[in-house]
């Protein structure tokens, strides 16, 4: 058993190094291709409008802002200056949303998004997004790189299609800085020993993002299915429901990754066939809404081969 375990983690280190770390270097390369676009669209943008100031920046080879949802598509969130005149109001009528409102209505003309402002004082994320839509198709017309670079129609949400094979959205936001949603109260559990921050700081530490990397890396290469069942942040979402599973640091030394990956898989195979993943955070959220019925069992039983082959042969991931 122990030198079955041992197989295992050496074919998953071999494939780390191969295949990972070849997946990494190839979406840093498109990333600074793509940041490049975006952000002299974005400049165009901010030309026009200087409320929409670009806050895509690159901070220690890393491009803050920026969500690799796959390796040919990406979000990117811009942050919008609020002016300190609005709360957030969470009613947890949306799991996972609040609303921006003014905080005393004789202060809408000290605001800088007057004219979004319904007459409840309510900021409309609608008018807002219709705003920058404009901008942003008028500003690919003018950026330096209009050729290669153009705005993809028939959707509400702001998307950039770039050299005909990627896809680049564009997200305005306002940072909810300090604030808990209430839809997620009920996390962190109190008898779990995790640390203070979310998401990246959770995956700190041991084997955890080199098990990250091989998730994402098996998704792209054999779970790029039609109806796009699976993405990144599913992998990373059960990802965390496993290290609460598992929260002693012993549980993901590097002798235990065949271990955790095939709990990850077996999880993954299950909710695909509840056809239901709970967001980590917001567990009324599905992150599977929406998704086709089909898809989900195309994914499930492709899911199930990539298990039983990994585990039934190591050597498998030579040819994965």
């Amino acid at each position: 058993m122990i030198a079955a375990q041992a197989k295992l983690v050496y074919q998953l280190n071999k494939y780390y190094t191969e295949r990972c770390q070849a997946r990494k270097a190839a979406i840093a390369k498109t990333i600074r291709e793509v940041c490049k676009v975006v952000s002299d669209v974005l400049k165009e943008v901010e030309v026009q409008e200087p409320r929409f100031i670009s806050s895509l920046s690159e901070i220690d080879a890393r491009y803050e802002g920026l969500e690799v949802i796959s390796p040919t598509e990406f979000e990117v969130v811009l942050y919008l200056n609020q002016m300190g005149v609005f709360n957030f109001v969470d009613d947890g009528s949306l799991p996972g949303c609040a609303v921006l409102k003014l905080s005393d209505g004789r202060k809408r003309s000290m605001s800088l998004w007057v004219e979004f402002i319904t007459a409840s004082g309510y900021l409309s994320a609608r008018k807002i997004r219709s705003r920058f839509q404009t901008l942003v198709a008028q500003a690919v017309d003018k950026c330096s790189y209009r050729d290669v670079v153009k705005m993809i129609a028939d959707t509400s949400e702001v998307k950039l299609r770039i050299r005909e094979r990627y896809v680049v959205q564009i997200t305005p936001a306002f940072k909810c800085t300090g604030i808990w949603p209430r839809s997620a109260a009920q996390w962190p559990m109190p008898h779990i020993p995790w640390p203070g921050e979310a998401e990246n700081r959770l995956l700190m530490g041991g084997c955890r993002n080199k098990c990250l990397s091989v998730l994402k890396t098996l998704r792209d290469r054999h779970l790029e299915l039609p109806g796009q069942p699976l993405n990144n942040y599913h992998m990373k979402t059960l990802l965390l429901y496993e290290c609460e599973k598992h929260p002693r640091e012993t549980d993901w030394d590097e002798a235990c990754l065949g271990d955790r990956l095939n709990g990850i898989l077996l999880q993954l195979i299950s909710c695909l066939q509840c056809r239901r993943c709970p967001h980590y955070f917001l567990p009324n959220l599905d992150l599977f809404q929406g998704k086709p019925h089909s898809a989900l069992e195309s994914a499930a039983k492709q899911t199930w081969r990539l298990a039983r082959e990994i585990l039934t042969n190591p050597k498998s991931l030579d040819k994965l």
